[in-house]
This record gives C-alpha cells, structure tokens and sequence, in this order.
C-alpha cells in the first residue's frame, strides 16, 4: 500500500507542478509513446543481454516486494522462537528422536505447527542441517558457525542480485533518456525548414527522451531497487536470528538462554516483550503435550 502511495505522489506532484507552472501535456502525451518504446525498449534489452533468465524470472518476481513489504512479521518471528525452543528442548531430552524430525520436517508433529515456516525450504533447510551438525558431536561449535555465517552470506549474496539489476538499468536510464533525444533532436534537424512553432513541438518532443529517461530512472525503478534491498535485508534477519539460537545452543547454554538470545537478536520494531514470548512458550508445551 505504501509503495502504491508512493507512485501516486510522485506523479501528482510531478506533473502537477508542470501543470501548475504552465506547462502544456499535449506534446508529452504525443511524444510519450515513441520516447517510452526507445527508452524502455532499450533498457528491457539490456536487462535482458547482462542476466540469465532465472535471474530475470527471479528479479520479476522480487518486484512484487516493493508492494508486499517483507515476508516475516512480527508474529513470525515469535513463531520461530517457539519452534527452536521446541526443538532444542526435545533433541536434548530425546536425541535419537531428533533425528525422524529433522529428516522428514514436513512429517514432524513440531514443524507441522508452524506451516509459513514450513513452506519456507531454506528456514527449514538452515534449522535442519545445523541440528544435525549437532548431533555429529563436533568438537568445535565455531566450525559449525562459519559454515552456517558462509552459508548465509552466499544466500544474501544471491538474494541482492535482483536489487542491484533494478539498480544498474536505474544507472542506465539517464543515458538511454540522452539517447532518445538525441534521436529526436535529429528528427528535428530533418524539418530545420519548418516554422518556429513547429521546431518548438519538435525540440519539446525530443526533451521528453531526457524527462523521461532521468523521471524513469529517480522516480521508479532508483527507488523499488532501493526498496527491493531493504525488503531483503529485513527478511535476513529471520534467518539471522536461525543462527544465533541455534549456535548458542551448540555451545550449550540452557534452552531458556538461547531462546532469549534470539529474541535480543530480534529487530527492535517486531522484538516480542518478554512476557508475550513466555506465554508463547507456554501455550506451544501445553499443545505439545
């Protein structure tokens, strides 16, 4: 809702204020489609040429951030903090029991109370291979942790390419926006004959390439790059959060301690108070037994 916000306002107050001071639509509106075809033609071909087309599948996708906001909530964060708690009190009461729970999690009475979670393949996948890290008794939790940090950094790595592709056609608009006008400017060169009135429509079409490609470029696609980024970044400290219980717990802190270093670890705005986590807590054990 916010993002859609966000467009409205910037064409309200961008061609408002050119209507405002004036300014006439008639020869943006007929020169429009010629200088969008150029201008974002080109760029969707560049797009095109310096990406694959998983990426690109993946960076269409990504878009829809930019309205939807990030994919964990509030209430998702304390899900998760019940479901390690859950699992790190059974795998130290039961660890041989673990195991059927880790292997198959879309069959495990402990997953299957948390299904957004469930759905998630790499949540999941993080939990599961760090549990069975675990249970193969390494000697050194801080081998587990650099392997889950290299993990973790390749995912974002490739999580972020979607924002820097939006940021590099972002980067090219301006230019290509040159380029439309300068093509217009040789149209216009092409009727140095005609009056004056007819060489200003001519020379005010041929800016609009430079408008547009500048608008395109600061207005749009700039920013859900930049929004596409911290929509990441914000989601990443789901998993974030993944790590730090579950490396406390390789260091065998108490159950209760390593929860509580998730929840400290959890972003200020969507942290869950203490007693609201408790309680949590509580109602997963009476469900679990």
């Amino acid at each position: 809702m916010v993002g859609i916000i966000g467009i409205i306002v910037i064409f309200v107050m961008v061609f408002g204020g050119y209507l405002a001071a004036g300014g006439k639509m008639s020869i943006i509106v007929k020169s429009l489609p010629y200088e969008l075809a150029i201008i974002g033609g080109a760029a969707v071909g560049a797009f095109l040429i310096s990406n694959d087309m998983a990426a690109v599948r993946h960076t269409l996708k990504d878009v829809g951030k930019v309205f939807k906001g990030p994919k964990w909530k509030a209430t998702d964060y304390r899900d998760l903090l019940c479901l390690l708690s859950e699992l790190i009190r059974f795998a130290r009461q039961n660890p041989v029991g673990l195991e059927e729970h880790i292997e198959a999690p879309d069959q495990s009475s402990i997953f299957t109370g948390y299904p957004k979670i469930l759905a998630d393949r790499e949540a999941v996948e993080l939990i599961c291979d760090t549990l069975r890290s675990a249970s193969m008794n390494f000697d050194d939790p801080h081998q587990v942790e650099e392997v889950l940090e290299k993990r973790m950094d390749e995912n974002f790595h490739h999580a972020m390419h979607s924002s820097h592709a939006l940021q590099t056609m972002a980067d090219g608009l301006p230019a290509l926006g040159i380029v439309a006008a300068v093509l217009g400017v040789i149209k216009t060169m092409g009727s140095i004959d005609q009056p004056p009135e007819v060489l200003g429509k001519l020379i005010g079409g041929a800016l609009v390439g430079t408008f547009l490609g500048v608008f395109m470029a600061y207005g749009l696609v700039g920013p859900f790059a930049a929004r596409v980024k911290s929509v990441i970044e914000e989601d990443g400290h789901f998993y974030q959060l993944i790590r730090e219980v579950l490396v406390a717990n390789l260091h065998n802190h108490a159950a209760n301690i390593c929860i509580e270093v998730g929840r400290q670890n959890t972003p200020s705005h969507i942290r869950p108070s203490f007693s609201e986590l408790e309680e949590a807590l509580k109602d997963a054990r009476q469900k679990a037994a």
